[in-house]
């Protein structure tokens, strides 16, 4: 017999949640196959069995948080079930239940009669009855004539029973609501929630805005479009000219790559961008390395690539970690204009938003439609100052709207 352990996924994580066992007690299986899924607090996994055997017993359920390291269940090796085994003692259990039936009768009587009916107290004064109602007293068990001051004596030399039906009556309007559903939050999603208000309590948070036209990036994938993805196999969307704009204005201010540590800024040298992706189970970023040496194409790629995988639940560790700045675009969802989160310990975020066309004036006499982004800085005011990330963004503006700019950045 061997056990099956929760596995080490990776050094920040120490607990998961098993999100379904696709093996049930009794099945025999082979070395390979996949025992259940864990939900982490930042990607899904699969446990695989390490030999073939039957599986005798499953420890953990499904929805049940577990520890790294943790046995969660049993495999006989040999295809030799130790599921009867546990039989004999659930044959046992009903030898028990008699004693328990035979037991029942001598408790109801007590249960019934926490307060003494006034038939049966010949000698009770009526106010002494009334505040033994009151007061939960038994008057059956008196001797001679009692009067109220020997029900307050009583009342007040007893300690007074638990009063438990106070602390129960809670959950049970919102369980018994048919129009009212109640479902756990998943790991992830707690892990989001606690990590988003971790970031508004602990970062000084503050968002600046812009507006970019997008009439010269419109004109060059309308031109370029076709060639681009006939040369690279990958269609050129706006986040690689994005993603190049926001590392050419974070060259010029290094600080919005940077995070707090303790009492030290450490500022970044590196560019990994991260891309902001709704997946099923909740919003993800995974990480585009090195962004600064990869091309438009190359950029696209890795994006397609970090996307397909978010959707299909099948992210690694290793693309979650280490980004230095994160970009998202609430546009693709119809939002016109957000305030972006910090994505700890990051201390900017870039929030992309719907090209709407709107009347812009070009000069003094003229107007023209022109398809218009607003963008917004969320940004870390304890590093950050306001007047470098207004210009940050600016900068930002700048580049998208000369394009050829960002080929002279690299």
């Amino acid at each position: 017999m061997f056990e099956v352990k929760v596995p080490q996924v990776g050094e920040s994580i120490t607990e998961a949640t098993i999100s379904q066992w696709l093996v049930k007690e009794g099945d025999q299986i082979n070395a390979g196959d996949i025992l259940l899924e864990l939900e982490t607090d930042k990607v899904n996994m699969e446990v695989t069995a390490e030999a073939g055997g039957v599986v005798s017993k499953i420890i953990r359920q499904t929805g049940d948080n577990v520890k790294v390291g943790e046995v969660v269940a049993q495999i006989t090796a040999g295809g030799e079930s130790a599921v009867p085994a546990s039989e004999p003692a659930k044959a046992e259990a009903p030898a028990a239940q008699p004693e328990a039936a035979k037991a029942a009768p001598a408790v109801e009587p007590v249960k019934q009669t926490p307060v003494a009916s006034e038939a049966s107290v010949v000698n009770a004064s009526p106010s002494a009855r009334k505040l033994a109602r009151e007061k939960g007293i038994d008057l059956n068990q008196a001797l001679g004539r009692v009067g109220a001051g020997d029900v307050a004596a009583v009342g007040n030399a007893a300690p007074a029973a638990p009063s438990q039906p106070a602390a129960v009556p809670a959950k049970a309007p919102v369980q018994d609501d048919p129009t009212v559903e109640r479902v756990k939050m998943s790991r992830r999603r707690q892990t989001i929630a606690k990590r988003l208000v971790e970031a508004q309590h602990t970062a000084a948070m503050l968002t600046t805005f812009n507006e970019v036209d997008m009439t010269a990036i419109m004109d060059v994938r309308k031109r370029r479009k076709q060639s681009f993805a006939d040369k690279h196999d990958v269609g050129l969307g706006f986040m690689s000219f994005f993603t190049k704009a926001v590392i050419g204005a974070l060259k010029q201010f290094p600080l919005l790559n940077a995070q707090i540590e303790g009492d030290e800024i450490l500022i970044n040298k590196r560019y990994d961008i991260g891309i902001a992706v709704s997946a099923k189970e909740g919003l993800v970023v995974p990480v585009v390395r090195d962004a600064e040496r990869l091309s438009f194409a190359a950029i696209e790629k890795e994006i397609t690539a970090l996307a397909q995988k978010a959707r299909a639940n099948t992210l690694a560790l290793s693309d979650l970690q280490g980004g230095t700045f994160t970009i998202t675009n609430g546009g693709i969802f119809g939002s016109l204009m957000s305030t972006p989160i910090l994505n700890a310990p990051q201390v900017g975020i870039l929030g992309m938003h719907k090209i709407q066309v709107r009347p812009v004036a070009i000069d003094n006499e003229r107007m023209e439609n022109r398809p218009m982004m607003y963008i917004a800085l969320s940004y870390d005011h304890r590093i950050v100052d306001g007047s470098e990330a207004v210009r940050f963004l600016v900068t930002v503006k700048e580049l998208l709207e000369d394009p050829e700019s960002l080929l002279l950045e690299g």
